[in-house]
């Protein structure tokens, strides 16, 4: 835990701080075990003593009661000092994780061959200028009416919307999720047990009022399905698709991505999670690496898959590929979706178990353990809106529609620009 820690570039001490609160705790209970123990001893012998010898009998249990209930106070002060200081601690990093910051990830495969716009002989338009040209993007009003990183999605771009979510759902479903919409707001526990509440507080929004949190992903909600549930493994796995709203503060990204709708504070997404058996859980993250894989294809964006670094994974991931399409009008590829594998860590903190037939050698009998939880996303649909208009886009301002999205916008093979 303590390589984990300095890999991520977090505190390394807060082990050792999280051993030593431990340490009281463990202690603690035992000096009041002892102390109670003691305790009732001394009570059975008080009815049968007379004279001084019960005067020292009461005296001594009268100390005892005081030590046990400063013991009792002292394990729980510990205790939760204890749980305090575990709730700090990220995910146990995966051994094979390359280690450094946000731009030391590395680059496991390229898909698709980015566009020569020169060869073709025109300059691209970036996806703002073609969302106007559509009649499919307003950020002017949509920072009037909400401020700045807000945006309406008009005509033809709330149809590729509507086209994006059902197309990404349909693949989600015939690979077998479970088609779900859920909840936008949740409480502090399920925020917290999934690990957004850490590192990640700064880009949350909270309801004070109310004591909730708009989410930042389905993901939350998600983890939080089974939250304080024991579920049969051989129910297992059990895999989830969700639609929903997510909110983002994008607290520390001033000045970058302020054109467009590449990074803003509310946007649609669908969302992959699953609960898995531990010991099936980098199988499972290579499953929903492929899912994203096969959807990115079939939108027909070239892109590259990278493993993240250490000190760019979150709190609650033990490894995390992404894959990012190219941006002509950027030159480089930016991340589009993102799958991590969490291991036991959302399932611990939320009570998340599974039971399963016994494992040491008794012939019946069954044992609880925690499971393992994913996530991935399939479509975030702002920046897979930038993506297809700027790689599909045309020298007069349309833009190709590729064909898994056609059946959602009533055939149509090319989007039109608008007359002014």
């Amino acid at each position: 835990m303590r390589a984990s820690q300095r890999a991520r570039g977090e505190d390394v001490g807060l082990v050792d701080a999280v051993l030593s609160a431990d340490e009281r705790r463990r202690s603690s209970s035992s000096r009041h075990d002892e102390l109670r123990a003691e305790q009732k001893q001394l009570g059975k012998r008080i009815p049968k003593a007379e004279g001084e010898e019960k005067a020292e009998l009461l005296r001594r249990t009268g100390e005892l009661a005081a030590a046990v209930k400063a013991a009792d106070a002292e394990h729980d002060e510990a205790a939760e000092e204890t749980r305090t200081l575990l709730r700090q601690l990220g995910n146990l990093v995966h051994p094979d994780v390359p280690v450094g910051g946000e731009e030391d990830f590395v680059v496991l495969e390229t898909l698709g061959t980015p566009r020569d716009f020169g060869a073709e002989g025109f300059e691209p338009r970036d996806h703002l200028e073609l969302g106007q040209l559509l009649g499919a993007i307003d950020v002017e009003r949509g920072a009037k009416v909400s401020g700045s990183r807000f945006y309406y999605l008009t005509g033809i771009g709330a149809l590729l919307e509507l086209a994006l979510v059902n197309a990404a759902m349909a693949q989600a479903t015939e690979a077998g999720f479970t088609p779900m919409l859920t909840p936008a707001l949740v409480k502090q526990q399920a925020m917290e047990g999934t690990g957004f509440l850490g590192q990640a507080a700064q880009d949350v929004y909270h309801l004070d009022k109310d004591d909730m949190y708009l989410v930042g992903t389905s993901e939350v909600a998600l983890a939080g399905y089974h939250m304080d549930e024991i579920l049969e493994a051989d129910r297992l796995p059990l895999r989830y698709a969700a639609f929903s709203p997510c909110f983002r503060r994008e607290a520390g990204s001033y000045g970058k991505d302020t054109r467009g709708i590449f990074r803003v504070h509310q946007f649609d997404k669908v969302e992959m999670f699953s609960y898995v058996a531990p010991e099936d859980s980098e199988a499972e993250h290579r499953r929903l690496l492929e899912w994203e894989k096969q959807w990115l294809t079939s939108l027909e964006l070239p892109f590259q898959v990278i493993d993240v670094a250490t000190a760019d994974l979150g709190s609650s991931a033990a490894r995390k590929y992404d894959c990012e399409a190219w941006i002509p009008t950027q030159g480089k590829y930016r991340e589009l979706t993102s799958t991590s594998d969490c291991t036991e860590f959302q399932a611990r903190r939320l009570s998340v178990r599974m039971r399963e037939p016994a494992t040491d050698g008794r012939k019946s009998g069954q044992q609880v353990r925690p499971l393992a939880t994913l996530n991935g996303t399939l479509c975030a649909v702002p920046r897979t809106i930038v993506a297809l208009l700027e790689n599909h886009q045309r020298e007069d301002g349309s833009v190709w529609v590729p064909p898994v999205l056609r059946p959602y916008l009533g055939g149509r093979e090319l989007l039109e620009p608008v007359a002014p």
